[in-house]
């Protein structure tokens, strides 16, 4: 088997706390929206199954493992846009989200002190992830990461969105390497389903809201989280 060149990881439950990074966001974009309208808070919390009594995003949510286009083409209708004015309604949505998460990004573990490091062995590293490019970019910038990345490729960057492999293709297009070359970290069935339409080795993390045993299936290895990849990358003899 050839050694790994490229690790690929997705952002969201896997570098960075979904609940904590995104509860916050969901908090701020119903309020945008509805304002004083409580029925309107109502129906849009429902949809992002966003439960108001916690605070936070339920592991059922459509937003989980989906893009903000998803969630706006369910808005518009309960904010009253017109079919016309879709494509501006899913900018003005992505930035109300992206504005929230990036006041309230949290990493999980230490993605600076493990990329880093990861980088001095000579990995190639990337981001896919079904959040905007925009949005990634600016989180990794707040956690100090984004110098380590050689790609940050989101649903929006012309390549398609996980589950699908054109992410991971992009990736692989680029920096030319092979399949067999290259692996993709994430929390989500999503991630590990384009990881495997890719053919590339499929890590799961048991960060997000999928226990290990509900990634197992689905995967090639699983982990508790990404701190837990330079001893795995020491068994597969990759370091």
């Amino acid at each position: 088997m050839a050694r790994l060149k490229a690790l690929l990881f997705d952002k969201d439950g896997t570098l960075v706390d979904f609940a904590i990074t995104w509860n916050g966001a969901a908090a701020s974009v119903l309020a945008s929206l509805a304002g004083n309208d409580a029925e309107m808070h109502r129906q849009l919390a429902a949809i992002l199954h966003y439960d108001t009594a916690t605070a936070a995003i339920m592991p059922t949510s459509p937003f989980v493992g989906g893009t903000v286009t998803d969630i706006a083409a369910h808005f518009a209708p309960v904010v009253g846009i017109a079919v016309g004015n879709h494509e501006a309604f899913v900018e003005r949505l992505s930035q109300l989200f992206n504005a929230g998460a990036l006041a309230s990004v949290a990493p999980i573990g230490d993605p600076l002190g493990l990329l880093t490091m990861l980088k001095a062995e000579g990995y190639l590293l990337g981001i896919v992830t079904n959040d905007t490019e925009s949005g990634a970019r600016a989180q990794s910038e707040k956690l100090g990461v984004d110098r380590l990345f050689d790609a940050i490729i989101g649903y929006d960057s012309g390549f398609g969105r996980k589950p699908d492999a054109g992410q991971i293709h992009a990736f692989m297009d680029r920096f030319d390497t092979a399949p067999a070359e290259t692996a993709l970290i994430g929390d989500t069935l999503h991630d590990l389903d384009a990881a495997r339409a890719a053919g590339v080795l499929a890590i799961g993390v048991a960060s997000g809201y999928l226990p290990a045993e509900a990634l197992a299936p689905h995967a090639d290895h699983v982990i508790m989280d990404i701190m837990g990849l330079p001893a795995l990358l020491d068994v597969l003899g990759e370091r």
